[in-house]
Protein backbone atom coordinates (compact mmCIF):
# COMPACT_ATOMS: atom_id res chain seq x y z
CA UNK A 1 0.00 0.00 0.00
CA UNK A 2 2.86 2.30 1.38
CA UNK A 3 4.28 1.89 -2.53
CA UNK A 4 1.59 3.51 -4.22
CA UNK A 5 2.29 6.90 -2.53
CA UNK A 6 5.85 6.30 -3.17
CA UNK A 7 5.41 5.58 -7.05
CA UNK A 8 3.38 8.57 -7.39
CA UNK A 9 5.74 10.91 -5.70
CA UNK A 10 8.21 9.28 -7.71
CA UNK A 11 6.11 10.47 -10.84
CA UNK A 12 5.40 14.03 -9.84
CA UNK A 13 9.08 14.73 -9.12
CA UNK A 14 10.15 13.02 -12.56
CA UNK A 15 7.53 14.97 -14.24
CA UNK A 16 8.43 18.46 -12.53
CA UNK A 17 11.94 17.88 -14.14
CA UNK A 18 10.77 16.86 -17.51
CA UNK A 19 8.58 20.26 -17.66
CA UNK A 20 11.96 22.31 -16.15
CA UNK A 21 14.35 20.65 -18.58
CA UNK A 22 11.70 21.52 -21.58
CA UNK A 23 12.94 25.19 -21.11
CA UNK A 24 15.49 26.11 -23.38
CA UNK A 25 18.83 27.86 -22.05
CA UNK A 26 21.07 30.06 -23.83
CA UNK A 27 24.57 31.69 -22.38
CA UNK A 28 26.12 34.93 -23.07
CA UNK A 29 29.69 34.44 -23.53
CA UNK A 30 31.24 38.37 -22.24
CA UNK A 31 33.81 40.56 -21.69
CA UNK A 32 32.93 40.54 -18.35
CA UNK A 33 32.26 36.19 -17.92
CA UNK A 34 29.04 34.15 -18.79
CA UNK A 35 25.78 34.45 -18.10
CA UNK A 36 23.30 31.74 -18.36
CA UNK A 37 19.69 32.00 -18.55
CA UNK A 38 16.61 29.96 -18.73
CA UNK A 39 13.75 30.84 -20.70
CA UNK A 40 10.01 30.33 -19.69
CA UNK A 41 8.97 29.10 -22.72
CA UNK A 42 4.90 28.40 -21.54
CA UNK A 43 4.60 31.57 -19.79
CA UNK A 44 5.84 33.81 -22.81
CA UNK A 45 6.17 32.12 -26.03
CA UNK A 46 6.33 34.62 -28.42
CA UNK A 47 8.88 36.37 -26.51
CA UNK A 48 10.82 33.18 -26.48
CA UNK A 49 10.49 32.41 -29.83
CA UNK A 50 11.63 35.53 -30.67
CA UNK A 51 14.74 35.94 -28.63
CA UNK A 52 15.52 32.38 -29.88
CA UNK A 53 15.48 33.90 -33.46
CA UNK A 54 18.20 36.52 -31.98
CA UNK A 55 20.23 33.87 -31.02
CA UNK A 56 20.44 31.20 -33.40
CA UNK A 57 21.16 34.10 -36.43
CA UNK A 58 24.12 35.27 -34.07
CA UNK A 59 22.22 39.05 -33.85
CA UNK A 60 24.00 39.08 -30.17
CA UNK A 61 27.61 38.87 -31.51
CA UNK A 62 28.95 42.29 -30.92
CA UNK A 63 26.65 43.83 -29.51
CA UNK A 64 26.98 45.42 -25.47
CA UNK A 65 25.28 46.13 -22.18
CA UNK A 66 24.86 49.80 -23.55
CA UNK A 67 22.23 50.97 -20.43
CA UNK A 68 23.49 50.45 -16.96
CA UNK A 69 22.27 51.56 -13.72
CA UNK A 70 23.07 50.15 -10.48
CA UNK A 71 20.17 48.81 -8.20
CA UNK A 72 17.79 48.81 -11.23
CA UNK A 73 18.63 46.93 -14.91
CA UNK A 74 21.70 46.60 -17.15
CA UNK A 75 20.34 46.25 -20.68
CA UNK A 76 21.67 45.03 -23.70
CA UNK A 77 21.08 43.31 -27.28
CA UNK A 78 20.94 46.62 -29.24
CA UNK A 79 23.52 48.40 -29.88
CA UNK A 80 27.77 47.98 -31.00
CA UNK A 81 30.60 48.82 -29.01
CA UNK A 82 30.23 52.17 -31.53
CA UNK A 83 26.91 52.67 -30.07
CA UNK A 84 25.59 51.88 -33.77
CA UNK A 85 22.00 50.43 -33.55
CA UNK A 86 21.92 46.85 -35.12
CA UNK A 87 18.39 46.23 -37.78
CA UNK A 88 15.58 44.34 -35.72
CA UNK A 89 12.53 42.44 -36.96
CA UNK A 90 9.26 43.71 -36.48
CA UNK A 91 8.30 44.08 -32.39
CA UNK A 92 6.59 41.28 -31.03
CA UNK A 93 2.91 41.43 -28.34
CA UNK A 94 3.84 42.08 -25.17
CA UNK A 95 3.64 39.03 -22.90
CA UNK A 96 3.61 41.27 -19.58
CA UNK A 97 0.19 39.76 -18.05
CA UNK A 98 2.58 36.61 -18.28
CA UNK A 99 2.22 35.90 -14.06
CA UNK A 100 6.03 36.36 -13.93
CA UNK A 101 7.50 39.53 -11.75
CA UNK A 102 10.28 41.78 -12.40
CA UNK A 103 11.86 40.37 -9.94
CA UNK A 104 16.13 40.48 -9.60
CA UNK A 105 17.86 37.96 -12.05
CA UNK A 106 14.70 37.86 -14.43
CA UNK A 107 15.09 39.03 -17.89
CA UNK A 108 12.39 41.28 -19.51
CA UNK A 109 11.75 42.73 -23.20
CA UNK A 110 13.07 46.68 -23.64
CA UNK A 111 10.20 48.36 -25.16
CA UNK A 112 9.40 52.46 -25.65
CA UNK A 113 5.90 53.40 -24.44
CA UNK A 114 4.21 51.41 -27.31
CA UNK A 115 3.57 48.19 -25.08
CA UNK A 116 3.79 46.45 -28.19
CA UNK A 117 7.35 47.62 -29.62
CA UNK A 118 9.55 45.21 -28.29
CA UNK A 119 12.80 43.96 -30.82
CA UNK A 120 15.80 42.36 -29.68
CA UNK A 121 16.58 44.58 -26.49
CA UNK A 122 15.94 43.59 -22.90
CA UNK A 123 17.42 44.02 -19.58
CA UNK A 124 18.34 42.04 -16.56
CA UNK A 125 16.84 43.15 -13.23
CA UNK A 126 19.34 44.12 -10.80
CA UNK A 127 16.71 44.41 -8.25
CA UNK A 128 12.78 43.49 -7.70
CA UNK A 129 11.55 45.84 -9.93
CA UNK A 130 7.52 45.39 -8.77
CA UNK A 131 6.14 48.76 -10.96
CA UNK A 132 7.98 47.23 -14.17
CA UNK A 133 5.15 44.72 -13.74
CA UNK A 134 2.14 44.13 -15.82
CA UNK A 135 -0.90 46.65 -14.88
CA UNK A 136 1.56 48.32 -11.88
CA UNK A 137 2.17 51.53 -13.70
CA UNK A 138 1.20 50.58 -17.38
CA UNK A 139 0.90 46.96 -19.38
CA UNK A 140 4.39 46.49 -18.22
CA UNK A 141 7.44 44.49 -19.45
CA UNK A 142 7.17 41.22 -19.84
CA UNK A 143 9.28 38.85 -18.06
CA UNK A 144 10.66 35.53 -20.22
CA UNK A 145 14.24 34.52 -18.37
CA UNK A 146 16.06 33.91 -15.58
CA UNK A 147 19.69 33.86 -14.52
CA UNK A 148 20.67 30.65 -13.44
CA UNK A 149 24.19 31.11 -13.59
CA UNK A 150 26.43 34.26 -13.86
CA UNK A 151 24.74 36.37 -11.05
CA UNK A 152 28.19 37.71 -10.20
CA UNK A 153 28.84 38.45 -13.31
CA UNK A 154 26.01 40.53 -13.87
CA UNK A 155 26.62 42.52 -10.49
CA UNK A 156 30.21 43.31 -11.91
CA UNK A 157 28.60 44.05 -15.05
CA UNK A 158 26.39 46.76 -12.86
CA UNK A 159 29.33 48.01 -10.83
CA UNK A 160 31.21 49.37 -13.56
CA UNK A 161 31.67 53.12 -14.45
CA UNK A 162 29.19 54.95 -16.81
CA UNK A 163 29.07 57.97 -18.47
CA UNK A 164 27.46 59.83 -21.48
CA UNK A 165 28.45 58.91 -24.91
CA UNK A 166 26.51 59.76 -28.50
CA UNK A 167 24.01 61.17 -27.06
CA UNK A 168 23.55 58.24 -24.62
CA UNK A 169 23.16 58.13 -20.55
CA UNK A 170 24.66 55.29 -18.53
CA UNK A 171 27.32 53.33 -20.79
CA UNK A 172 29.31 52.09 -19.49
CA UNK A 173 33.12 53.26 -19.56
CA UNK A 174 34.34 50.04 -20.37
CA UNK A 175 32.46 48.37 -23.04
CA UNK A 176 31.14 45.15 -21.92
CA UNK A 177 30.57 43.00 -24.89
CA UNK A 178 28.73 39.62 -26.16
CA UNK A 179 31.19 37.70 -27.94
CA UNK A 180 28.94 35.22 -28.41
CA UNK A 181 25.15 33.95 -27.38
CA UNK A 182 24.50 30.21 -28.40
CA UNK A 183 21.35 28.00 -26.98
CA UNK A 184 23.08 24.94 -24.05
CA UNK A 185 21.73 21.69 -23.05
CA UNK A 186 19.92 22.05 -19.58
CA UNK A 187 22.89 19.72 -17.86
Amino acid sequence: MKALPLSLALAAAIGTGAAGAANPQVVFETTAGDIRIELFRDDAPVTVENFLGYVDDGFYRGTIFHRVIPDFVIQGGGFTAGLERKPTREPIVNEADNGRLNERGTLSMARTRDPDSATSQFFVNLSDNAFLDHGERDFGYAVFARVIDGMAVVDRIAAGETGRRNGMADVPVDPVVVEAARRVDGD
